[in-house]
């Protein structure tokens, strides 16, 4: 419906800001469908899946370490407030300086936005556990491995679930930010240049491609989330 009345709104529009959503959608079909969807689309997309997977897997075992082991909560909390509170793009200046402006740059800033809430709900997961489900482990002598693979983990997943859906979202921002601040290519470097070459249509296209993979990476993760862990009434 919303894209009814904006199809019908803008059809007449003589705004330079805001061009017919007929003119936009036309050059959507012809960028993205066609033209910048390898060059693109891909590497945009390959840059956000490696740096949210190397996040959110050592957000995941570093959660389940600190969540495990009181000591080492208390030794690292201080430090861990302190880094987590750094904003990813104010640190773009430092990963600039030490990886360059390629691929590895962007993947880093990915993955150090990504990490955080998944470490956070690790540890607040685990810290939640029942105390009577950790005392049956601990009287039946159950390994660590299988302790963690069929008691902490399953327990706690709901929490995990939740951090990596957050983690989801400052990924896929951090992946455009990245990509408006220091690139030659990807879907954030080609909204960024459309709209200094007042490209306008384009660089509406790009904003809508991009609202388009974020709704689809949501659903997908919520379908992935019912069939992986129970969630109470």
């Amino acid at each position: 419906m919303t894209v009814v009345i904006w199809w019908i709104y803008s059809s007449t529009s003589a705004s330079y800001a805001f061009p017919p959503l007929s003119e936009i959608m036309t050059r959507f079909r012809e960028l993205w469908l066609f033209d910048r969807f390898i060059s693109d689309v891909i590497p945009s997309l390959g840059r956000f899946a490696v740096g949210l997977a190397g996040g959110a897997t050592a957000g995941l075992l570093l959660g389940v370490w600190l969540g495990a082991s009181r000591n080492a909560r208390e030794t690292f909390d201080p430090v861990i407030q302190f880094v987590r509170s750094l904003p990813p793009p104010a640190l773009l200046p430092v990963f600039l300086l030490v990886f360059g402006l390629g691929d590895p740059m962007k993947i880093f800033i990915i993955a150090f936005g990504s990490i955080w809430p998944v470490l956070l709900n690790t540890v607040e997961g685990i810290r939640g556990i029942d105390p009577t489900l950790r005392a049956t482990c601990d009287v039946y002598k159950i390994s660590p491995l299988k302790r963690l693979t069929s008691v902490t983990l399953p327990a706690a997943a709901n929490s995990i679930f939740a951090g990596l859906k957050t983690a989801l979202g400052i990924a896929f921002v951090l992946m455009v930010v990245s990509e408006m601040v220091a690139a030659s290519g990807g879907i954030g470097h080609f909204v960024v240049e459309s709209q200094h070459s007042y490209a306008i249509a384009d660089m509406w296209s790009g904003i809508i491609l991009l609202g388009m993979l974020g709704f689809l990476f949501n659903v997908l993760f919520d379908q992935v989330q019912k069939r992986a862990v129970y969630w109470p009434a």
